[in-house]
Order: C-alpha cells, then structure tokens, then sequence
C-alpha cells in the first residue's frame, strides 16, 4: 500500500512537471502576438508608446522596422501616430506611417485582428488639426478589416477640430505632449485598463 501512495506521487509530480513549462511557453507565445507599433518625428509619440507599453506589458516597435508577418501573424496590436502635415487627407503623421499605410497595409488581411489606436497632437497651434493622422490610422486599419476598440471621450481637450472624431469620441487615446504632458502617462494607464474591460486583451 505504502509503495502505491509514493507510485501515485511519483506519477502525479512528473504530470505537472510537464504542465508548468507548457503554461509558461503558452504566456510567452500571446505576449508575441501582440506588440505597441509607433513613428515619431519629435519624440513625443515614442514617449506615449512607453508609457502605453509599461502599463500593457506589450514589446514596442517602431512600424518603420515592423514585419508584415509579425502583424497578421498577431493577434492584437496597438497603433500610434503623431501628426506632422497638417490638413491633408493621407499621409499626415510626417513619419513611416505614411508610407507603410498605402504600400504595405493594403496587401495584408486584418480581419478579426483586434486594433487600439493612439495619437499626439498640439491642441494649442494646431487647433483645427487635433491629432488628425490618428483618424487615418482609423480608416485605414478599419479598410483592412481590423476591429478598433478603446474610443475615448473628448473631454478635458481644448481643440477646434480633429479627424480623430468619429461620431462624438476619439477613435482612441489622444494626447498633447505640448500643452498637457501632465496629463499623458495617467490617461494612457487609465486608457490601458479600459482596453482590458473592453476585452483587447
């Protein structure tokens, strides 16, 4: 009797011997799967992605090196952009976005792919551009099939106008590094934990 007690503990240790490593291995294969994509000209928009990318545990990567295979081998990504050419309808961030939307995005099939979008703007000399490459990333991630999640209220803004405006929301974080640089690292955490409660994660 004795020896089957320690046969059975024996048997049951190697059992989760082999289960531990696979929940490890299976933990590290989503956070693969899922990645911060960003261009900046100034800084500030990397900044942003930082404080986005501690608060979600993602990896971060400018789209400018990113792999066409990384993203529709993934599973959900989170996309930011500043905005650089003011009042143009595409190509407005200034940045490897601009290229990489029209030559790229085009070839690469998103749908069911889970989309969160972020954007900088200057709401003070820019006040009629607010954060408008953020409302490209928007149509054109929304072409490709992709399902955006993380809109977020206009409130506590001071702009004019903003392509990033869909049916009274941004289509998702904005920020202003410029004129509330205060404000940034609290809305991208409170910005994160909404994206969780949506059910991006």
């Amino acid at each position: 009797m004795q020896l089957s007690i320690v046969t059975a503990l024996s048997v049951a240790s190697v059992a989760q011997a082999w289960v531990t490593p696979m929940g490890s291995s299976a933990r590290a294969s989503t956070s693969l799967n899922a990645k911060v994509y960003y261009s900046t000209s100034t800084g500030n928009t990397e900044t942003i992605a930082g404080y986005i990318s501690e608060a979600a545990g993602y990896d971060v990567e400018d789209i400018g090196d990113a792999d066409d295979g990384d993203i529709t081998g993934g599973d959900s990504f989170i996309m930011g952009a500043p905005t650089w050419h003011t009042g143009e309808e595409e190509k407005r961030s200034g940045t490897s976005w601009d290229d990489w939307l029209y030559d790229n995005l085009p070839n690469l099939d998103l749908k069911g792919k889970k989309v969160a979008i972020f954007g900088c703007g200057d709401q003070e000399s820019y006040a009629d551009y607010y954060c408008d490459a953020a409302g490209e990333l928007y149509d054109k991630f929304t072409e490709a099939g992709a399902t955006i999640y993380g809109r977020t209220s206009t409130d506590g803004y001071d702009h004019e106008a903003s392509k990033a405006e869909v049916d009274g929301k941004f289509v998702g974080l904005m920020c202003d590094e410029d004129n509330q640089y205060d404000d940034s690292e609290p809305r991208a955490k409170a910005w994160v934990a909404q994206l969780k409660e949506e059910g991006f994660f």
